[in-house]
């Protein structure tokens, strides 16, 4: 079976390699020619655990190709999938201008029937705008060619796509005709020979799941911190609040920790775009603005801790950040809270030593040379007034706190993700700051 995918990004590449690794031959588009060389290389341009062995082992084994060329791509292929980005516009809803674009270029190079699949997230309704996209192509060209437009949303957490993509919770699909149901269950068996359910739906229904799936996480984790808010208030601990509703099996232990709010390509996109969607349609979505509410106020809730203990003086001041990552395990900075907390900081007139295992040359893009960076996490507390964790990057979850403190000018921690057992912090003299918890 052949399939082209369009857009060799975070979802595009993922997806081409773990459907090779199941035997189908898979060609991949991207109009980036400079990435399509080093992809051919078996060079993959994003940090993500276990995907480059996969790339390579595919261009090896004849199943994985890279190619900026769409026309030669689509090449006796029965479906393609458009997953390039949909970056939010500047009213929060998504562009369509990459989506539409791919659109009308299969239109333009189609001679034979296919299935047109969105990978890309894309909100309630796209699929008619791809659709007349296309037949307006077709028109052009004096062409009759049958085609079908199919839903596969996509559900991959940075950090562990590849096992998400290759062991996945659910795979939906949304259709509208047998025919492409047909394709789609052929594409997908071998995921389904091992037990992981396909879900078949209105394309509709399937376009909405993607948006309603991230704005429960999302509303789940502010829901977490307007908690942990209310903890520091009242003495609670959010930690022992966690476990005593995560016990509930209706509630459960996921997406329930408090922190410094949600980042990522995702979650923060996925929130504004719901919400632009439904006041596009004359309905307002009040919970989901207040979870994009709480979130922003939550991304500033470290440095506001830091600005009360120094008194408002930060000027002069430096700071050791350790992460710089919207989360563990992937090198991602969009909307991640280290910029937030960083650019505060800066606008004070602080001085920011940085270290992540993989995200600094990507916070280099961001941030620019207004920070110090560091290869090594203790080399980037020398001579601090304070630690800041911002990323629960594995390495950071037991520290050499007497090294520490030979280190740091000041022993002050504050632990935006509360990975930092706060009584082991008491017994070596330092001062604790967290999410939620007054018991220090």
């Amino acid at each position: 079976m052949n399939i082209t995918i369009v857009g060799t990004g975070y979802v595009g590449l993922v997806s081409g390699a773990c459907f090779a690794e199941t035997g189908i031959h898979v060609r991949c588009v991207d109009i980036d020619k400079s990435k399509i060389q080093k992809l051919q290389q078996g060079k993959i341009p994003i940090f993500e655990p276990g995907l480059e062995s996969i790339v390579k082992r595919n261009i090896e084994k004849e199943r994985l190709e890279f190619t900026s060329e769409l026309k030669n791509g689509l090449k006796d292929s029965e479906a393609v999938f458009i997953a390039v980005g949909t970056p939010p516009d500047e009213d929060g809803s998504a562009d369509l201008r990459h989506v539409l674009g791919v659109a009308r270029e299969i239109g333009s190079y189609i001679d034979d029937y296919i299935v047109i699949v969105t990978k890309s997230t894309v909100p309630i309704g796209t699929f008619e705008k791809i659709k007349e996209t296309v037949v307006s192509e077709l028109n052009r060209r004096d062409k009759k060619i049958e085609f079908d437009v199919a839903s596969n949303p996509e559900f991959l957490k940075e950090g562990d796509a590849v096992n998400d993509f290759l062991k996945p919770d659910r795979i939906i699909i949304g259709v509208e005709s047998e025919r492409s149901e047909k394709v789609l269950r052929k594409l997908f068996k071998p995921f389904l020979l091992n037990g992981h359910p396909l879900i078949v739906m209105d394309i509709p229904s399937a376009e909405l799941s993607k948006y309603a799936a991230n704005a429960m996480l999302a509303t789940r984790i502010s829901f977490m911190n307007d908690i942990a808010n209310i903890c520091e208030i009242v003495g609670a601990d959010v930690n022992l609040v966690r476990k005593g509703i995560g016990s509930d099996p209706r509630i459960g232990e996921k997406f329930i920790y408090a922190g410094i709010g949600y980042g990522g390509s995702c979650f923060p996109k996925d929130v504004r775009a719901l919400i632009k969607t439904a006041d596009e349609k004359g309905y307002s979505m009040e919970i989901i603005k207040a979870v994009e509410n709480v979130n922003n106020k939550q991304k500033e809730i470290l440095f506001n801790k830091i600005y009360k203990y120094f008194n408002q003086e930060l000027k002069g001041r430096t700071f050791g950040i350790w992460g710089l990552s919207f989360k563990p395990n992937t090198d991602d900075m969009r909307e991640a809270p280290s910029v937030v907390l960083i650019r505060k900081l800066l606008e004070h007139g602080a001085l920011v030593k940085a270290y992540d295992p993989a995200a600094t040359e990507e916070a280099k893009r961001i941030i620019g040379d207004s920070i110090a960076y560091f290869n090594d996490m203790y080399e980037a507390v020398i001579d601090v007034d304070a630690l800041v964790l911002v990323t629960e990057w594995p390495e950071f979850r037991i520290p050499n706190f007497n090294v520490l403190k030979k280190l740091m000018k000041d022993k002050v921690i504050f632990d935006g993700r509360n990975i930092f057992d706060p009584y082991e912090l008491k017994d070596h003299g330092y001062k604790y700051f967290c999410i939620g918890r007054t018991i220090i």
